[in-house]
């Protein structure tokens, strides 16, 4: 099977809003080993704002903050995960990898053998006039 043949990208939906995705857990991820929001969005090339807009909709999307903050000047400042943030994320990645696990037996091979090896042209999918 090639490599690039399938591609999964679980994502959790809160109404219309992405709850927990690929990004968002690499996002935590990012603030657990950081200790930081900021630091965080900055090692993942993300703005402040972009990185700050992730958090904010994970943490409306729960019902339990995953990320919080701890303002001050001392040594306890930054963002870390609650236990939520540390669950959720947890389970998200079992659910990716059950994910990944159910296409590796090759049961969907099938699929491959029919796909192309590239996609045709414009011009040649277009219907005759």
């Amino acid at each position: 099977m090639r490599a690039d043949f399938l591609k999964l990208k679980v994502q959790i939906f809160c109404g219309d809003e992405i709850a927990m995705g690929p990004g968002k857990a690499d996002l935590l991820e990012a603030i657990d080993a950081l200790g930081s929001i900021s630091a965080a969005g900055r090692s993942m090339g993300m703005s402040y704002r972009r990185t700050w807009l992730l958090v904010d909709a994970m943490n409306r999307c729960w019902r339990e903050r995953l990320v919080e903050t701890v303002a001050g000047g001392g040594k306890e400042r930054g963002a870390r995960l609650t236990s939520t943030g540390r669950q959720i994320l947890t389970d998200y990645r079992a659910m990716e990898k059950a994910a990944i696990s159910a296409t590796a037996d090759g049961h969907f091979s099938h699929l491959e053998n029919l796909l192309r090896e590239a996609p045709l042209s414009p011009s040649h999918t277009q219907p005759a006039s």
